[in-house]
């Protein structure tokens, strides 16, 4: 038998399904090359070696059984470590939830359990999912598999590597400023942001509770539809909750691997284009767009002229909500305290558990966000920014009455050497010019893997109207049937 690790979602699923494979086997093989190779990519923080055996062997026992299970069932996923799993340790990459083991699963996480998928572990992420290259992970960067001397983007760096690495077949991401379509463009994979309100937030760590929403990551455009389909719909414990069904993301994109775009507008982001890019990126995008044209696709130029106000606003707007979320931090009523001697005051141990459990990032941020929304301020900062979001809001609806979807690169460079950016916060920022509109905006976006620059993974994007998921997913698939996929060297 072929090594499963090299398979794909569905035809792993297609390999259970008719018993030519146990859930177990495909488990083991998994576990077994992340063992292998792990020490050298460190997409994990937390592996479930026991767990993720015991839900395998209850697959292959429910099967034994006739049970009619799902069409992920047996195929295991890895979850990033934002997201709560029951009894599983989930630490946001930080120091301040070192041995956390929550006492709930996220609602995301029940319903992969339902589906009879089998979760290997938790992957590696920046702190609270703050950064764009998983170098701000409070016990150690991600290496990207194409060059470990590189980032695998950011904050999402450990699913979108473990994917890349052949670690597992899918993988659960959050995007709040492009956190699981960067890294999915930078490793060569796919990485999809729904709509927000389309994927249960409830038992995510939050970050910035407007922008964040889960997604699914994988190595094809049908696979991280199957994973979209699993995770998404409405979630009465969540109040952002859309109460709408999902739209039919696997049957789109199945229609979108014919190669048929025949009346499909895309839209080309007049403002993106080429700022701050490099050659090699925009030449991927621009042969990408000529083969989706080849496609029956027709190509419209749009002007969307506020976004070049987004990476501003988002860093006023995230930073905010950020420093009200993160205050439940404090030595109190979650895992690290530092200080509790009996001779300091409760605000000094508060202090000094926050300086210690938080790392540089994170400080920056909760900093930024606290002035911004101080007394004196707020209108000035806060209030400001919500307008942007407001203009940047018609762009996307002004632009959307023109075009089907509005296309453009993933992220303006591909994936930099580790350290080259950290001592300039704004360079960083830059990784995510692209993605960020979108997450102002609320709709869904993905990125797909259409070629190499230097070498290395370019992503191109697709954007939709919100709860117009489907119609992202059938130009991604149409673009990948056009493309191909991409297979980062052997480790």
């Amino acid at each position: 038998m072929t090594d499963v690790t090299r398979m794909t979602a569905a035809q792993i699923a297609g390999l259970i399904a008719t018993g030519e494979a146990s859930a177990v086997e495909v488990a083991t093989a998994h576990l077994d090359r992340i063992a292998a190779v792990d020490d050298r990519v460190h997409a994990f923080l937390h592996v479930d070696r026991d767990g993720a055996l015991a839900a395998a062997a209850d697959v292959d026992a429910r099967r034994g059984r006739g049970e009619q299970l799902g069409p992920l069932a047996g195929v295991p996923v890895a979850v990033k470590d934002i997201i709560a799993t029951k009894g599983v340790p989930t630490t946001a990459a930080s120091k301040i939830l070192e041995g956390w083991r929550p006492p709930y699963d996220a609602t995301l996480v029940e319903r992969l359990r339902a589906a009879g998928t089998v979760m290997l572990g938790k992957t590696n992420m920046d702190e609270f999912a703050m950064g764009s290259s998983t170098e701000y992970s409070a016990y150690g960067a991600t290496n990207n598999p194409w060059d470990l001397g590189r980032i695998p983007g950011g904050s999402g760096g450990g699913s979108a590597a473990s994917l890349a690495a052949f670690e597992a077949p899918l993988a659960i991401g959050t995007d709040t400023g492009g956190s699981i379509r960067q890294p999915g463009a930078v490793t060569g994979t796919v990485g999809s942001k729904p709509t927000y309100g389309g994927t249960s937030r409830y038992g995510l760590i939050a970050f910035s509770s407007s922008l964040d929403t889960p997604g699914p990551c994988a190595r094809t455009v049908e696979d991280a539809a199957l994973l979209h389909a699993v995770i998404g719909g409405h979630d009465v414990r969540d109040s952002t909750s859309i109460p709408q069904a999902v739209p039919d993301v696997v049957g789109a994109a199945r229609l979108g691997a014919t190669g048929d775009l025949t009346g499909v507008k895309l839209g080309v982001v007049k403002e993106f284009a080429g700022e701050g890019a490099e050659p090699g990126v925009l030449a991927a995008f621009r042969e990408s767009v000529e083969a989706l044209v080849k496609l029956g696709a027709e190509v419209v130029e749009v002007s969307c002229p506020h976004f070049e106000y987004a990476l501003p606003a988002y860093y006023l707007i995230a930073p905010s909500e950020a420093s009200s979320n993160l205050a439940r931090f404090d030595g109190v009523r979650y895992g690290l305290r530092s200080g509790d001697d009996g001779n300091r005051s409760l605000e000094e141990v508060m202090s000094l558990t926050r300086d210690e459990g938080f790392g540089p990032e994170v400080k920056r941020r909760i900093i930024l966000g606290t002035y911004a929304l101080s007394s004196g301020y707020y209108d000035a900062y806060y209030g400001q920014a919500q307008k942007v979001r407001t203009l940047i809001t018609r762009d996307f609806t002004s632009a959307f009455e023109r075009v089907d979807v509005l296309i453009s690169p993933t992220t303006p460079f591909v994936a930099f050497p580790f350290g080259s950016r950290t001592s300039d916060p704004y360079q960083m920022y830059l990784a995510d010019l692209y993605t960020i509109p979108t997450n102002l905006y609320g709709g869904p976006a993905i990125s797909v893997p259409c070629g190499l620059s230097e070498g290395l993974p370019v992503g191109f994007q697709i954007m939709a109207p919100t709860m117009a998921d489907d119609r992202m997913y059938r130009v991604a698939a149409a673009l990948e049937s056009a493309v191909g996929t991409l297979t980062p060297p052997e480790l």
